[in-house]
């Protein structure tokens, strides 16, 4: 369980701010301490208009009053609504409580949603502000590690059906990333180890400097040390912003960001979603992905033991769960990188390098049999 958040400890991480650049607008992300009692830095919007805080039971009791006093100063109404927690609640009946509260309370299209929370708590937000009265603002409030450095940056936005994940959703861009490092405090540990997957996923298909940065600081990462953290989330936004503003729509280049995402949903929604955490299964992904990257022959053994070896260090699973490859197979074809039924897999070209690539049913079959059981 997460454990009560105490007041902030004078800390010398300065605020860093980032931008994305898209085709037709551009927002900031802020990352550093403290930003949550920050006004002028959390609120977005008209001063006029009213503002929803959508998050979830276990965030709520931290956080969420917090957030609804700096914004009573900007919003004409401030109202907050907490949804069941977990990746077995990102789903249409979820999704109805947010429209349920924004119908009845009477909002209107000048409404600012903030998302307070997790991957789950910012997916749904924002897929709520893309269809409500087809489209209101809305604001990513990150409070986890893994939502810090991937699911609230970039504009993807989605729930999950029984067959897959994530594959009812749009794209809609958030007026702000606000990454209060504070809030890593009090996440429980495995969840701080789910965040490091998607930090770990940007060294090999990005930055392999980077990737030996995080080698060098996994164990501060895992102690919450706030320089190390600042550094870890400033250059996975870097990374992700960069493969953002060329690709806003996943038509080419974004799909680099899966890496180790077509295991890892497969494993999600094999065991049933909730059970492994998202980043637990993408931590799992990214080494059969590698594993997968050497057996058709783009790198050597060694730099796929290189991945293992840090993901392990992470605290996450190097083995899935025992499916079968037939199961595995089948999930996989859902997948939103399948195209005509064939599974196409991010996979390392060199280190620090990766693009999309298509493999034999036999060899993918190969890699689940050595990584999982």
């Amino acid at each position: 369980m997460p454990t009560s958040p105490t007041t902030p400890l004078p800390t010398l991480v300065p605020t860093t701010q980032l931008s994305i650049d898209l085709a037709d607008r551009r927002y900031d992300i802020l990352i550093g301490c403290g930003l949550l009692d920050q006004p002028h830095t959390v609120a977005c919007g008209a001063a006029s208009s009213e503002a929803l805080i959508v998050t979830n039971t276990t965030v709520a009791p931290l956080y969420a009053h917090r957030l609804q006093r700096v914004l009573a100063a900007h919003h004409a109404r401030v109202n907050t609504i907490a949804l069941p927690d977990g990746e077995a609640h990102k789903d249409w009946d979820t999704l109805n409580l947010v429209f349920d509260r924004l119908l009845g309370g009477g909002y209107d299209r000048r409404t600012v949603l903030y998302a307070l929370g997790g991957g789950v708590v910012g997916d749904m937000t924002g897929f709520a502000a893309a269809c409500y009265m087809r489209g209101v603002a809305y604001v990513q409030v990150p409070t986890t590690l893994l939502a810090q450095v991937d699911s609230s940056v970039g504009g993807k936005t989605a729930i999950n059906h029984p067959a897959g994940k994530n594959m009812i959703g749009a794209f809609h861009q958030p007026l702000r990333v606000i990454a209060d490092l504070d809030t890593l405090d009090t996440l429980p540990d495995r969840e701080i180890s789910a965040g490091l997957a998607e930090v770990i996923k940007y060294g090999p298909i990005a930055d392999d400097e980077f990737l030996g940065w995080i080698e060098q600081h996994i164990d501060a990462l895992r102690a919450r040390d706030k320089s190390a953290l600042a550094h870890a989330v400033r250059r996975s936004c870097e990374i992700k912003a960069h493969v953002v503003a060329q690709d806003e729509r996943d038509a080419g280049l974004r799909a680099i960001l899966n890496f180790g995402h077509t295991f890892g949903h497969a494993i999600e929604a094999g065991l049933g979603f909730g059970t492994w955490l998202h980043g637990e299964a993408v931590g799992c992904g990214m080494g059969m992905a590698a594993d997968l990257s050497v057996r058709c022959g783009l790198i050597d053994v060694a730099y796929a033991q290189r991945i293992k070896a840090l993901i392990a260090r992470a605290g996450l699973p190097t083995r899935g769960p025992s499916l079968g490859a037939a199961r595995y197979l089948d999930l996989m074809r859902i997948d939103k990188k399948s195209e005509s039924g064939q599974i196409r897999f991010v996979l390392i070209d060199a280190p620090g390098q990766a693009s999309l690539h298509g493999a034999d049913d036999a060899l993918v079959a190969e890699v689940i049999e050595a990584n999982c059981g």
